[in-house]
């Protein structure tokens, strides 16, 4: 009996642990095939519908793993930003000169963007229907690398911090993309105009 116990848990376990495993695979290719709508789509025109059928489920099944858009938003935001991390600004921080910082911080930032043109793309245009953590990520972003490219300078210049934001603005570079630059010649453009700015901000001429 005691025997028969111990293999009737066993095999419990088994088909939990089997259970557990297909409700996971589950959850990922519903999170996967909402990632997929975001990136070509977005967010706003992404319906749970769509989901469900992208993904070989039922609406039911949908709502069992993610009962409203909300939830299924903050899980594709968390799973693509795993694999698709951004630079992190605080590398830049340890660059002292700011030129160096620039030219450091730019063609990183700049890669990144080109990797994830169309995802960043959807969501800044659908930032409205974003959760707010997830569309303060987004937004506040590019106003953490500006600020650390800026804090470079001992003195701090309108026309120059006007100009690092620019110049970490995703549009900035997508429009110079679309030009056919280089993400490398982009940088070395963008880097032209916050020197120009700080330049003229504090009487200086530099040649780089």
């Amino acid at each position: 009996m005691v025997e028969q116990s111990r293999i009737a848990k066993s095999h419990r376990s088994y088909q939990l642990g089997v259970r557990a495993d297909a409700m996971e695979r589950t959850r990922a290719r519903i999170t996967q095939a909402a990632i997929d709508l975001h990136g070509s789509i977005g967010p706003a025109a992404t319906t749970m519908s769509a989901v469900a059928e992208r993904a070989g489920v039922t609406r039911a099944t949908l709502y069992r793993h993610f009962p409203n858009d909300e939830t299924l938003l903050k899980a594709c935001s968390a799973e693509w930003r795993s694999a698709n991390p951004a630079p992190n600004p605080e590398q830049w921080a340890t660059v002292p000169d700011p030129y160096d910082r620039l030219r450091s911080a730019l063609p990183a930032l700049y890669g990144w963007y080109r990797s994830a043109e169309s995802m960043r793309a959807n969501l800044l245009r659908d930032l409205a229907v974003l959760p707010s953590p997830i569309r303060h990520g987004i937004e506040s972003y590019p106003r953490t690398v500006a600020e650390i490219l800026d804090s470079a300078w001992p003195r701090r210049f309108r026309l120059r911090r006007a100009a690092i934001a620019h110049a970490v603005a995703f549009e900035t570079w997508q429009s110079l993309a679309r030009e056919g630059l280089s993400d490398a010649e982009a940088a070395k453009l963008i880097i032209g105009l916050v020197s120009t700015a700080a330049d003229t901000q504090s009487g200086r001429v530099r040649r780089l």
